[in-house]
Order: C-alpha cells, then structure tokens, then sequence
C-alpha cells in the first residue's frame, strides 16, 4: 500500500512525475492519432486503423477534429513548462502545489474530454469536461502570474543576472509578462471559440490565407494561433536561460529585450483584429528584440559550454578542441543548437515568404502555400518539442553513453526531419511541379525516418521509465527522496 501510495506522490506531486506524465499522454496522443495522418494514410494503415476501433470519420469534420487534438497536446505543453517553472522560479510551497494541482486536472480533463469528443462520439458531455478543463488551465495561469509577480521584495535579483529599478529581478519579470501575454492571448482565441454555431465555423487558418476579407473572428483565430506558439518559445527559452544559468552582461541586455518583444509581439497580434495592415510590422519588431535575446543566450551557452570543459582538460586550446568541447554534452548544446536551427528552417523561411509574398508564393497554387504554412508551424513546435526532451533527459541525470545516444539521435533525426520537410515545404523554388516526384519521394522519406527515429528514442526513454516504476527501489524512489512532494 505504501508503495502505491509514493508512486502516487512521485507521478503526481514531484515536477519530474508530472513532467513524465504530461509527455507520455503526449506520446500515447500523437502514436494513436498519428495513425490518421496523411502519410500512414498513403501507406495504408490509417484505414486499417479507423476499421480497427470502428471510427466513422466525417471529412466534413475534419477541421475540427484536427483544431481539437492540436489543442489538448498543446495544453499539456503548456503544463509541462509550467512545471518546471514552479520548480526554477522561487515561490511559495502552497502556491506551487496549487499551480500545479489544477494545471494537472485541468489538461488531463481538457485532454479526454475533448478527444473522446472529437474521435469517439459527440458526446456533449466530454466537450463540457473539455471546456471545464480549459478554464482550470487559466485559472493555474492566474495564480502562475501571481506568483510571479516581480514586485514580491522577497525575491530580488541574484547576483550577476539583469536587475531593473529598486533591486527587481528582471528574468522573474520576463517570465511574469510571459504568463501575463499568454492569459491575455488565451482569452484572444477564447472570443472567436465562444461564437460556435452562432456565426462562427471551424476552420484551418491555412485553409483561409487567401481570402481577401477576412473576418474579425477569422483574424482573431489566426493571431491566437501564432501568439500561442510563440509564447510556448519564449516561456522554454527563459526555461532554457535559466537551466544553463544565463547570467552575466549578456543577460542584463537579453531580459530588457524579451520582456519588451513579449509586450510588442503580442500587442502586435492583439492589433491582427482592428489594424490588420499596420500590425504586421508591430510584429516584426517584436519578434526582432526576442530573436536578439535569444541570440545571446545561445552565445552565452556556447562559450559556458566549451569553458566548463576545457577548464577541465586544456589550458589553451585549438579551434578543433574547442568545437569538440562544444559538442561534448548534447543535451545542453542540442537545446541550444535547435534554437539556431530554427532560423535556417522557420524564421528564414517566414521571412522570405513575408518579403516575396506577391512576387513569389501567391504565384504558386494555393496548394503550395499552404503546405508552406503548415510546415512553418509544425516545424516550429517540434523544435519546441526536441528541446524539451533535451531538458526532461538532463533532469533525469542521463550520463555516459546514453546521454550521448540520446542526445544526439535526437538532434540528428530531429535536424534532418525539419531540414526536408522545409526543403519539401519551398520545393517549387528548386523543382517544377512537373518534375518534382523524385525530390518528394526523396525528402518525405527523410521526414518519415527522421521523426521515426526521434519517437523511438522518446518510446526507449518511456518504457525506461515505466519499467522503473515497477521496481521497489528504481530511480523514481530516488527521484522522489530528493524533491519534497508538492
């Protein structure tokens, strides 16, 4: 009985527990509903699995369905980082537990109930526990805020990191505005969602890119799609900062520069609505003092990363030794490799489509740009999802050569996935339509195989995990000794 009742407390009040949790409820998601995705329908195996469960798939609801399920895995991403948050970021015992207590009911609930919904009978009962499970989210993000707060005297800057007037702790205050401009820009996405069946449908914001009028709630829709994600990245980038300890000039330049773009890139979404034309370079400013912030995280983590090791090793060292120093632990430099990556594959991308939109991408079939857009924003969260993992592997204590296999499988799957899905996604700047085929075969195999790889690699790491959990003393009753449950 009482072994039960610590893997209780281990899996559901101690943040690597919870962190466990929320990833494999998103590792079971995307395995099943993988499985009705286009590619496994084109090898045959998304019929079979539709007959397997007895599902009758309307294509009238596709949109729907699919809005649904990126929505539930979306909110236990927002967990997930909300955990570690309570965990870095001093604050008060009660306030942690009851974070982190109705984040955990509110994306489970959301989670079940809006899938059953969605795949397994519209029972309106589950979009209700659905709706219910989204409102505890907002209400964890309230007392998240809350707890953030920067003016709280008892949580003063430490020595070293940006601090603003009467001894502020200006990284707290970064992550204080992010939770702020996710609260407001949930409550965005909220209006447009509130006038289903009354004037509103459902549908992809991909599907409407070329509309020339689009409405208030279509707007509303597209700008909370992409504030969303956006925030999920700044959130893991201070969560990244603050991991590999970012302190130093660098940070008192970075956190003045993300807490501005946060405020910026959001206003600049929230203007999508009654200013479509002028909000766009709002954004474009915003989006400018986030990368910058970024920019010097990375260049901090890359010289901490090769000082920490040849500080051990050598005295002077060589470029060749340097890069080698570099890439010793790939966790840490995969994390923050990735956010370079996700310049050449996303931000490059959705620059060049912006500054040759006319001239260029509405000469394509529509077809094209909208395959464009898709892989922009998926690219973008798995990016998000790889660094995650680096981070959840990192707490776990992997070492030696599992640290080193895990790590980089991950990143080398993970870079030559998105690398040919953007190849794939801007194919016809290289290739007539004419002539594509071989290039297509080419490039979605390397997809296939890439994010293959990168799900054995997170299936390895679960069923480690899980098999521990049977064990009376595996490294969970570890884990759990040295956290007090929460």
């Amino acid at each position: 009985m009482q072994g039960s009742v610590d893997r209780y407390n281990f899996l559901f009040r101690s943040t690597k527990g919870l962190v466990l949790v929320a990833i494999a409820l998103i590792g079971l998601a995307t395995a099943f509903f993988g499985m009705l995705s286009g590619p496994m329908a084109e090898l045959g195996i998304r019929d079979a699995w539709v007959r397997l469960f007895n599902r009758s798939l309307n294509p009238i609801e596709r949109e729907g369905r699919i809005v649904m399920l990126y929505h539930t895995i979306a909110m236990a991403v927002v967990a997930i980082e909300t955990y570690i948050i309570t965990a870095i970021i001093p604050m008060k015992q009660p306030q942690r537990a009851n974070i982190n207590a109705t984040i955990t009911v509110g994306y489970i609930a959301a989670m079940l109930g809006g899938l059953v919904f969605a795949y397994f009978g519209h029972n309106w009962i589950f979009h209700g526990i659905f709706i219910a499970g989204q409102a505890l989210i907002f209400f964890a993000g309230v007392l998240l805020a809350i707890a953030l707060s920067p003016w709280n005297k008892e949580y003063r800057a430490r020595p070293g990191s940006a601090m603003g007037p009467g001894g502020m702790d200006l990284e707290r205050a970064a992550f204080f505005t992010m939770a702020v401009a996710t609260l407001g820009s949930a409550l965005f996405g909220a209006v447009p969602a509130s006038f289903s069946g009354n004037g509103f449908e459902t549908f992809l914001a991909e599907d409407v890119v070329r509309e020339v009028h689009k409405d208030a709630l279509q707007l509303s829709v597209i700008g909370h799609l992409h504030i969303m994600l956006t925030l999920i990245a700044v959130a893991l980038a201070l969560i990244v900062g603050r991991w590999l300890d970012f302190k130093g000039r660098l940070h008192r330049w970075a956190m003045p520069l993300m807490i501005a773009g946060t405020i910026v890139i959001t206003l600049g979404v929230w203007l999508v609505v009654p200013f479509e034309e002028i909000a766009h370079y709002v954004i474009y400013v915003g989006s400018v003092f986030i990368l910058l912030a970024a920019l010097f995280l990375v260049i901090f983590g890359f010289d901490k990363l090769m000082r920490e090791r040849l500080e051990q090793k050598i005295a002077q060292a060589n470029i060749a030794q340097k890069i080698g120093a570099l890439l010793h632990d790939p966790l840490k430099f995969g994390a923050l490799w990735q956010m370079v990556y996700m310049n050449f594959v996303v931000t490059f991308i959705g620059l060049f489509m912006a500054i040759r939109l006319d001239k260029v991408i509405r000469v394509w079939p529509q077809r094209e740009e909208r395959i464009t857009l898709t892989g922009h924003w998926h690219i973008l969260a798995g990016i998000i999802a790889t660094i995650i993992l680096f981070y959840y592997a990192d707490t776990l204590g992997l070492k030696g050569k599992a640290r080193q296999l895990f790590g980089w499988f991950v990143i080398v799957a993970s870079d030559v996935a998105f690398g040919a899905a953007a190849f794939f996604a801007t194919k016809r700047l290289y290739v007539s339509e004419s002539a594509q085929q071989p290039l297509v075969d080419a490039v979605m195999l390397m997809v296939d195989a890439g994010l293959a790889t990168v799900l054995v690699a997170l299936a390895i790491l679960m069923v480690w995990r899980l098999l521990d959990l049977f064990r009376k003393d595996g490294w969970w009753k570890k884990e759990l000794g040295e956290e007090v449950p929460q």
